[in-house]
């Protein structure tokens, strides 16, 4: 009798842990055309962003409503021409850019798997970003080259960005191994403005959007029945975008003080392809960004990396 209750509290005590929700969770991403394995050091260089998220309290919301969210964030990304060794003004086929900012998401997702996101961002464009001490600290510190021609980069600007997502399952197979979601965005502000669609292919094992960690979604206040305790899934994610303003290629919108910028090419195709990963406590994602050309200038296409880690906790 008592070897069977002790096995009671124990598989008690493995229930509850395994049910375990977490109302938090704190994470990074890192970006850089370094992760492609290539010799290439060029355009967008290098990214880092951090972020703490939170599940907000459910007992108001409205009964098609499965989970809310926010978040806080600081992120950071830095922009080179062909190189960052590229001191001659004339040779430089897009300007050196950085930007910096801390932004605020509300995230609201609904039973029927259709998600709903905005942002808005308060940052600098310029030598405040502090891209070039940056740049300049990690080429130090891992023995690359010494980065020049910052001089030149996108002058000081105070940035104010306001952006829109939203998600919406198209179709799921029977077995629940692989869906399709349709997506889009708009951005307005003084550092990047524009418009695009996209779709996200998933395939592996996969849980509802407002409980995945494809739209962060992985915390909550209530447990909720999902497909999977784990997830395990590659995903396809084909981007067309429109780009009405990128002050880190044109300048500012209200001077043209900037000694180096170019004209954007208006329509940008982006395919984005990788793999995640996701347990209680943890995601990880990777993936690689393919885009088509950016600037209107000799520059090339955009390649890069992306790596992401979330913890959560309570």
């Amino acid at each position: 009798m008592k070897y069977f209750f002790s096995v009671l509290l124990l598989s008690c005590l493995w229930l509850q842990s395994s049910a375990q929700v977490y109302k938090n969770e704190f994470g990074f991403t890192t970006e850089n055309d370094a992760y492609l394995a290539t010799l290439n050091d060029r355009y967008y260089t290098n990214g880092l962003f951090l972020y703490y998220r939170r599940a907000i309290n459910p007992a108001n919301f409205k009964t098609n409503i499965a989970k809310k969210t926010y978040e806080i964030s600081v992120a950071q990304k830095i922009y080179t021409p062909y190189s960052g060794d590229a001191p001659i003004k004339e040779n430089q086929d897009r300007p050196f850019a950085g930007y910096l900012d801390a932004g605020a998401t509300y995230s609201v997702f609904y039973k029927n798997e259709f998600v709903l996101k905005t942002t808005a961002q308060i940052g600098t464009v310029g030598s405040n970003s502090l891209a070039e001490k940056g740049q300049k600290l990690l080429h130090k510190t891992v023995g690359f080259y010494t980065p020049e021609g910052w001089e030149y980069q996108i002058k000081n600007e105070l940035a104010i960005n306001l952006s829109a997502n939203a998600a919406k399952l198209l179709y799921r197979t029977n077995d629940k191994i692989f869906d399709v979601t349709g997506e889009g965005y708009a951005n307005l502000g003084t550092t990047f403005s524009g418009a695009g669609i996209s779709a996200l292919l998933r395939i592996g094992k996969l849980n509802q959007l407002f409980n995945s960690s494809s739209y962060n979604a992985t915390i909550g206040e209530t447990a909720d029945k999902r497909f999977n305790e784990k997830e395990f899934f590659f995903y396809l994610r084909p981007k067309l975008n429109y780009v009405a303003y990128d002050a880190t290629i044109q300048g500012s919108l209200f001077n043209n003080d900037s000694p180096v910028t170019f004209g954007v090419k208006p329509i940008v195709y982006e395919q984005q392809a990788g793999v995640n990963y996701t347990i209680r406590r943890l995601s990880f994602d990777f993936s690689l960004i393919f885009k088509t050309k950016e600037v209107k200038s000799v520059a090339e296409a955009q390649n890069y990396g992306s790596f992401s880690m979330v913890y959560r906790f309570n």
